[in-house]
């Protein structure tokens, strides 16, 4: 049974409506035949979604982006991917169950996937931590990057995570540290990197593994340095107020892409990813494979020096000379 949103509430009153009308007897009704009735209903749901999906406001992709049945990083891997082969533990404490990672091909091409993994009901999201992963697991996704940058492998990371484990145990084992070397080993390998935010791209806990040298985002994801609730909370001392911060936040994907921070939208199914994941997961593959093929054409040095040029040009702006004559 499909799960609605609350702002999609118009659409679920008028698909109980379809569903009871062809669960009922074919009986004519107000001088037009039952298909006619089934056909102008789904016409409405259509028209409905149509208006709802093209001017969503960034409070509402972001809870696209949290979606229960939105597809997670174990959904592409066994239909954007093939022959993933999952490898476990950071060889230093323990193997953290919030980050997957292991070898797959991707079309053709053998790589190194890495991806954050939240959980279906209340078992599961315990045996992930929800999505938000220990120093230990970024630790195995770099023992992994190490691994492909040994053997010539590109690295492909798909991001989906509110962020890093903020607890007692994580600060004991130096989150922050563990995040920090990413980002400057990440910088530094020879072998192409791309990332996909296919959810929540969240802080620390996302940019993590997601120093790559294209960047690419699912339509309803989002990508911030703070949750809209965590934003709000600061700022307005209220975190009823998230839907004015993910507005203000410009964490929408097309925010994004408008302010340079990534390479490309990829396109979801009206109403999600959760509605068609082989659709979705058909524009991840082929969006990794196009800016892969075009990664590979450099050379590592290009490559390096590109990386770096990418992330350096990140926050520069300017604003108008306000102060009077």
């Amino acid at each position: 049974m499909r799960h609605f949103l609350d702002f999609e509430k118009p659409i679920a009153e008028l698909q109980r409506k379809l569903d009871e009308l062809r669960s009922q007897p074919a009986t004519p009704s107000l001088g037009i035949s039952w298909e006619e009735e089934i056909h102008l209903l789904e016409g409405k749901i259509q028209e409905a979604q149509r208006q709802l999906y093209s001017n969503l406001t960034p409070w509402q992709r972001v809870q696209l982006a949290r979606h229960p049945r939105r597809p997670y990083t174990l959904d592409y891997l066994k239909t954007a991917f093939t022959e993933f082969e999952e490898l476990h533990g950071d060889r230093l404490y323990s193997d953290d169950r919030a980050m997957v990672a292991g070898f797959a091909r991707l079309g053709s091409e053998k790589v190194v996937v890495i991806g954050t993994q939240k959980g279906r009901d209340t078992k599961e999201n315990i045996l992930r931590n929800f999505g938000s992963a220990h120093p230990e697991g970024y630790r195995k996704a770099l023992r992994l990057m190490k691994m492909a940058d040994k053997f010539g492998l590109p690295i492909v990371t798909l991001i989906d995570t509110a962020g890093a484990y903020p607890g007692i145990g994580a600060e004991e084992r130096h989150i922050a540290e563990a995040i920090a070397v990413n980002l400057r080993e990440m910088m530094t390998f020879e072998v192409p990197i791309i990332a996909c935010v296919i959810g929540e791209g969240g802080s620390g806990g996302a940019l993590g593994i997601g120093v790559a040298d294209r960047v690419l985002i699912l339509e309803n994801a989002y990508y911030s340095v703070i949750s809209p609730e965590g934003c709000a909370a600061i700022l307005w001392k209220d975190r009823t107020a998230a839907p004015k911060a993910a507005a203000a936040l410009k964490i929408t994907a097309n925010d994004l892409s408008s302010l340079g921070l990534v390479d490309e939208v990829l396109s979801e199914p009206l109403g999600g990813a959760h509605l068609d994941l082989e659709a979705t997961a058909v524009t991840l593959r082929q969006g990794l494979l196009r800016h892969l093929a075009e990664v590979q054409a450099q050379t590592s040095a290009e490559r390096l020096k590109s990386r770096y040029a990418k992330f350096r040009a990140f926050g520069h702006f300017t604003e108008p000379n306000t102060v009077a004559a």
